[in-house]
C-alpha cells in the first residue's frame, strides 16, 4: 500500500483521546510504543494507559519508569489477563468524559500520525466506530509465509479489514477507534470472550444503530506468530470466539467463516481411510488447494518462501474449525460485564 500523504490533524484541540495498550511480556516494544504516542495524547488532549496482564519480563517495571516522569502516562493491572478485560478496566478506571477510545496492539506497527487520522475520520463521518485495515507483514521465512497466508483469500476468506484500502461502512473491522459514549452504550467487550471479542462488540454495535467506517486514511501492520504451534493456539481460540458469538446472538455464519468449519470433519473422516480409500479423498483435496495454492503464490512472486503459505493456511483453517466444533459443544453462555462511567 502506498504511504499517505503528509497529514495535518483538523480534529478539535478539545478532541479528548482515551489511548489503550493491553500488553503482556511487552519489554521489547512498550517502550517505542509509549514514546510514540505520547505526542499523539499531549496533541489530543489525552492519556496513554497500559493494561498488564502479569508481565514477568520488565514491561511493568518500563511503564511503570515512563510514568513517574510522564503524567499523561497510566498503568493499570489487568488481572483477568485478556484484552477484552483490559479495555473495559481502563475506560472504568480512566474514561471519565474523554470522548475517544483507541485500542493499540502492543505488537503492532504503527505510522506517526495513527491517532490524529482515525480522531479526524471519526470527525468527518460522525462514525460511532472507526476501524482499519490490517497489513501482515513478516520476517524469518515461515512468518513471512503465514503473512502472505493471512492476506490471501485463502487464508482470511476476503475479510473487508485485510483486503481493502478502505473508506466504506462495514459492519465489522480491526478495532482502532470507538466513541466512548458508543462503547458504554453496549456495555463495552464481553469479558466471556478470550477471542473475537471485537467481532462481538462490533455486532451489538449494529442492533444499537451505531456506525463503523472502516478509514482509507491510515493503517496498521501486524506481525503474525513466528511458529505453527502459536499459529495453531491462535486460530483455535479464534474458532472458539466466532462459535461463541454465533451461539450467544443467533446469526447465520457468513460463507467464507461456513466454508472452514468443514475442514475438521474432513480431517475425521480421513482417519477411516484404512476402511475405505474414499474416506481420505476430501481431506486430500483440501490439503491439495491450499499447497497448490501457496505454490502458485510462490511461483508468481518468485519467492521459495511462500511454498509454505499452504502450510500456514492449513493450520489456520484446522485449529479454526477444530475451535468452533469444540465450542459448539460447550453450553451456556455468561452475560455481558457492563461498563461503568468512571
Amino acid at each position: 500500500m502506498d504511504q499517505p500523504e503528509p497529514f495535518e490533524s483538523s480534529a478539535s484541540p478539545v478532541a479528548s483521546c482515551l489511548i489503550v495498550i493491553p500488553c503482556l511480556n511487552e519489554a521489547a516494544h512498550i517502550g517505542g510504543l509509549l514514546k510514540q504516542f505520547r505526542s499523539s495524547a499531549e496533541r489530543l488532549n489525552g492519556l496513554i494507559v497500559v493494561a498488564d496482564g502479569g508481565s514477568r519480563d520488565g514491561t511493568v517495571e518500563i511503564v511503570v519508569e515512563a510514568a513517574r516522569k510522564d503524567p499523561l502516562i497510566k498503568l493499570v493491572h489487568n488481572s483477568k489477563r485478556i484484552q477484552s478485560a483490559a479495555i473495559n478496566l481502563a475506560v472504568e478506571r480512566f474514561g471519565g468524559d474523554l470522548a475517544y477510545l483507541i485500542r493499540i496492539d502492543a505488537h503492532g506497527g504503527y505510522p506517526d500520525d495513527y491517532c490524529d487520522r482515525l480522531v479526524a475520520e471519526a470527525e468527518k463521518t460522525d462514525a460511532d466506530s472507526v476501524v482499519v485495515s490490517m497489513r501482515t507483514l513478516g520476517e524469518g521465512a515461515l512468518q513471512f509465509a503465514t503473512a502472505a497466508a493471512q492476506n490471501s483469500k485463502l487464508g482470511t476468506g476476503g475479510s473487508r479489514h485485510r483486503h481493502t484500502s478502505g473508506g466504506e461502512w462495514v459492519d465489522h473491522g480491526h478495532h482502532a477507534l470507538m466513541r466512548i459514549a458508543a462503547f458504554r452504550a453496549v456495555g463495552g467487550y464481553d469479558e466471556s470472550f478470550s477471542h473475537n471479542e471485537d467481532a462481538e462488540l462490533d455486532w451489538r454495535l449494529g442492533l444499537a444503530g451505531k456506525r463503523i467506517w472502516l478509514t482509507g486514511a491510515t493503517q496498521m501492520d501486524y506481525f503474525p506468530r513466528t511458529s505453527l504451534s502459536g499459529l495453531f493456539k491462535q486460530y483455535l481460540g479464534y474458532g472458539k470466539g466466532r462459535a461463541r458469538n454465533i451461539l450467544k446472538h443467533r446469526v447465520v455464519p457468513k460463507v467464507r467463516q461456513a466454508l472452514p468449519l468443514g475442514v475438521f470433519p474432513v480431517v475425521l473422516l480421513a482417519l477411516l481411510a484404512p476402511l475405505h480409500w474414499l474416506a481420505v479423498v476430501p481431506f486430500l483435496a483440501w490439503a491439495g488447494i491450499c499447497l497448490a495454492y501457496g505454490a502458485a503464490m510462490a511461483f508468481k512472486a518468485r519467492d521459495a518462501r511462500l511454498l509454505l503459505s499452504g502450510v500456514s493456511a492449513m493450520v489456520m483453517h484446522f485449529a479454526w474449525s477444530l475451535g468452533f466444533w469444540l465450542q459448539l459443544l460447550h453450553l451456556p453462555m455468561s452475560p455481558t460485564r457492563k461498563v461503568q462511567p468512571a
